[in-house]
């Protein structure tokens, strides 16, 4: 399994040290899962759309602070907040 982590806060050398992996800068279009844990302005303006340019076909988007919750109509979605919201199955086509 391999995870890559975003955070525009973060300081790259110091999560390195601590925790003993880099942060992400480029997002791949392929993710299995993506999960959304802070609250940071630059996540808050994500859409459904943003989240399905990175995900693969049958992936989820696990929201924990809720914070698309209501706004996540197509996708698979799960939060701490509610638990499993949509459990749908999407087609896409990757061209």
């Amino acid at each position: 399994m391999s995870v890559d982590v975003v955070d525009p806060y973060a300081d790259s050398g110091e999560v390195k040290k601590e925790y003993g992996f880099e942060l992400t800068e480029n997002i791949r279009n392929d993710y299995n899962a993506v999960v959304v844990a802070v609250a940071h302005r630059e996540f808050l303006d994500l859409e459904e759309r943003d989240f399905m340019a990175m995900l693969n076909c049958q992936s989820v988007l696990v929201d924990i602070k809720g914070l698309y919750r209501g706004k996540i109509k197509e996708l698979n979605y799960w939060s701490l907040y509610g638990g499993t919201v949509n459990s749908k199955t999407r087609n896409m086509h990757r061209g």
